[in-house]
């Protein structure tokens, strides 16, 4: 039997994050010196398959991601995941429960149901985080334009697909952490997609 002193010496001690924000944030400042950061920031890192809630400063949140199974690119029709600053420009979906299916941004009043996913549907569910690019030439404009392209962060129905590049593009989430994302960033809040 177990003693009680082992159990607790054998729980994952969680690390901080706040280095990490600590770096970003100053990233942030000298790579984009004519973007207000405002209070709210999203970075999504690619590397780690994590987005990171930041508010003033601070970790918020941290969510596991599915970015694109392409990779990293901006170009129409790549199907990657563009890098570099966007903003929130839209949030839909407000209300569709959890696992309700998206298309054209609207609720189709279909739920899909999580214990028979196909893994290669790339079905949009429960929210939407429209993403607007704010740096010309890269990802807003032309034939990289992220809004454009349609590039959202969103639920998923096929969530054992998160924590891994498996997109087409878009950044997908589990259905319960796009809701709490959803509800607790505010439309305009900046997002770095950062290959780190």
């Amino acid at each position: 039997m177990m003693s009680l002193s082992s159990a607790a010496q054998s729980q994952p001690v969680v690390q901080p994050r706040q280095g990490l924000v600590d770096m970003l944030m100053e990233y942030l400042e000298v790579r984009y010196p004519n973007h207000s950061l405002g209070d709210h920031v999203l970075y999504v890192s690619v590397r780690r398959q994590r987005l990171f809630h930041v508010r003033a400063g601070r970790l918020l949140a941290e969510y596991e991601v599915a970015t694109a199974r392409n990779g990293l690119g901006a170009e129409r029709d790549s199907y990657k995941t563009p890098t570099g600053l966007h903003r929130i420009n839209g949030k839909l979906g407000d209300g569709v429960p959890l696992f309700g299916v998206l298309r054209d941004r609207e609720y189709t009043g279909m739920i899909n149901d999580p214990d028979s996913s196909d893994p290669d549907k790339d079905w949009i569910t429960t929210r939407i985080l429209w993403l607007d690019g704010l740096e010309p030439g890269v990802n807003k404009g032309g034939s990289v334009d992220s809004r454009e392209r349609f590039i959202y962060i969103h639920g998923t129905a096929n969530e054992s697909s998160v924590g891994q590049p498996t997109s087409m593009g878009c950044v997908r989430m589990r259905n319960v952490d796009i809701v709490a994302l959803f509800d607790g960033v505010p439309d305009g809040a900046l997002v770095v997609i950062l290959d780190n």
